[in-house]
């Protein structure tokens, strides 16, 4: 007897120690998930795997195609070799799954048994949660009139699109994508501008990916989804995505006037929200699309189709699922298209005016350029989000630039049109910019760092009294405005003087300081080493000052005292080139 105790005795360590042993799986699963299974409940969730694939010689490669394919290529290799083992698992225990290949990891469905056998795998790093997530609506309309011409959509006049129209580049050649709610594509203000539509006949392979497949659990809706599910044809389910194409791409307003930055340029689309909700499954699923489209089947990817620029103006924030623990699975979707070639514009959230309220994917992210919201007399938005990002720790500067948010009138469902507010309204200019930027200069195509630096450099600087972290609001950057409002004349001359995928020495920068301006401005010329003349001209015509400017000199200061409240022109002549720009005086 006491030897049987004894033995026991013994045993019960070992029995201690194998069942510790045995709860190691759990440190591989998202507590939000364990807890929704808990009680027996099945749940989605994403597998993420130990595998990933490296990318760093795509930063060697020249062109956008080249670029696309590597990436591509060593991204779906990568998840082919390494998901076997999960794959087996699943269809063993009858599990529904999705393989990603963007991400090296799979989506599937399922208990807590399953769970414990997928995270037991050595070749599995993480089973995450897959919550549902509510899209942030867009805020009511806000207006600020300041005397803005006719025919033109405050926004774009703002940040110069229709003197790079006048120039010739309206964004011809550019592939913009859109993920959102989804788009009415023959809603008349895009339709024309539809990858997928040649005037004549429409064709929705490789140009449209629905990746709603279920009705969100966050829907209360009763009514059945208008798009349905896994939709074959372009279909917007709530109004936001159409209204942001619209400001990427579209023709006139019903009150004739332009709305899109880049109407020149073509769109593809993905719906990644169900009525306003996602999951990082869906945005995911549509970043992996824009990397290689694919037919309506879902198969025959092709990255030679990948659009130019996507604009994202969608969160994903910690209270509804998205947190330290899983922000690395959205940043490597965000890093990977942008090795891919991709510019990745992102609406910087409207959880302002507090410092630090950048903090959700993908905004947050380096890789991500984030773009906040300003009004018509350009100052930020009460609600644009500021930097710089603490959730993740690393006090990274964000916003990058800022961009016209705030009354923002675009299209809608049904052939309408409405007029909005936030920073899901800024992103789609920058986007815009980026299109006639590229048609500009062909070869700034797959340059992302190249492009998203000349936004920067050439962005109009703003400062506020508004100081957050190590960045003060009177400097630029800041974590306010970023580099400031975007300007997109300065960016698009910048972009001419670029070759080969790089600056010519000596790039010429032009700008007016303040603007708008009371009793004087300055125009100032950054890198301009040759003899100039500079025109000033009033809306009318009327030339209003003429002067010559010596080698060598930056600025001029021009007194406005009894000049006529209104908008001036300018332009600056040197050595067989030209700068035009825009001021106003108050």
């Amino acid at each position: 007897m006491k030897k049987t105790l004894l033995l026991a005795l013994l045993f019960l360590p070992l029995l201690a120690w194998k069942n510790q042993d045995d709860d190691n799986w759990k440190d591989k699963v998202d507590a939000s998930l364990l807890a929704k299974v808990s009680k027996g409940d099945e749940a989605s969730f994403l597998i993420l795997m130990q595998a990933q694939a490296e990318l760093g010689e795509s930063r060697n490669l020249k062109s956008k195609e080249e670029k696309g394919a590597f990436v591509f290529n060593r991204l779906r290799q990568t998840a082919r070799e390494s998901q076997g083992a999960v794959i087996n698992l699943l269809e063993r225990e009858k599990a529904p799954y999705r393989s990603f290949f963007i991400v090296n990891m799979l989506q599937a469905k399922g208990g807590l048994a399953l769970i414990r056998q997928l995270a037991e795998l050595d070749a599995v790093a993480q089973v995450q949660d897959n919550p549902a997530i509510k899209l942030a609506q867009p805020l009511p309309a806000e207006t600020e009139e300041v005397g803005l011409r006719d025919g033109l959509e405050w926004g774009l006049e703002k940040i110069n699109a229709d003197d790079v129209w006048a120039m010739g580049y309206n964004g011809q050649g550019v592939v913009i994508g859109g993920q959102d709610t989804g788009y009415e594509w023959d809603h008349p203000a895009i339709k024309s501008k539809y990858r997928g539509w040649n005037g004549t006949t429409v064709n929705h392979n490789y140009n449209w990916h629905d990746a709603i497949h279920e009705i969100s659990p966050l829907t209360t809706n009763p009514n059945p989804n208008p798009c349905g599910l896994d939709s074959p044809v372009p279909c917007d389910d709530h109004n936001h995505g159409t209204h942001t194409m619209g400001t990427m791409v579209g023709d006139e307003s019903d009150e004739g006037k332009k709305i899109g930055v880049a109407p020149g340029a073509r769109w593809v689309a993905c719906r990644n929200m169900e009525r306003g909700n996602g999951a990082p499954s869906t945005y995911i699923e549509c970043f992996e699309w824009f990397l290689a489209p694919t037919n309506l089947d879902n198969e025959n990817p092709d990255p030679t189709k990948a659009p130019h620029v996507i604009s994202n103006s969608w969160s994903c924030p910690e209270e509804e699922g998205c947190n330290p623990s899983n922000f690395l699975t959205m940043q490597m979707a965000v890093d990977n298209l942008k090795a891919a070639g991709v510019v990745v514009a992102v609406s910087a959230g409207n959880n302002g005016s507090s410092c630090s309220t950048v903090n959700t994917p993908s905004a947050m992210y380096e890789n991500s350029f984030s773009i906040g919201a300003t009004g018509q007399n350009d100052t930020i938005a009460g609600f644009s989000s500021r930097g710089p990002v603490l959730v993740d720790g690393s006090g990274r500067l964000k916003p990058n630039v800022a961009a016209p948010g705030v009354g923002v009138r675009s299209c809608v469902r049904y052939g309408g049109y409405a007029t909005y507010s936030g920073t899901s309204m800024a992103s789609p200019h920058v986007a815009g910019l980026v299109a006639l930027m590229i048609s500009a200069n062909p070869a700034l195509a797959g340059q992302v760092e190249l492009i998203e630096s000349i936004i920067e450099q050439t962005a109009r600087p703003m400062l506020s009294n508004q100081s957050c972290g190590s960045f003060s609001g009177l400097e630029v950057p800041n974590a306010v405005y970023g580099y400031g409002r975007v300007d997109a004349l300065a960016a698009v001359m910048a972009a001419l003087a670029v070759v080969d995928g790089k600056e010519v020495p000596g790039l010429v920068t032009v700008k007016v300081l303040p603007n708008p301006a009371h009793e004087e401005a300055v125009i100032a010329a950054e890198g301009l080493d040759s003899p100039a003349q500079l025109q000033v001209f009033a809306l009318s015509g009327q030339l209003m000052r003429q002067s010559a400017w010596a080698p060598g000199q930056a600025f001029e200061t021009i007194g406005l005292g009894d000049w006529p409240a209104g908008l001036y022109f300018f332009r600056l002549t040197a050595g067989g080139r030209a700068w035009t720009g825009k001021f106003a005086k108050q």
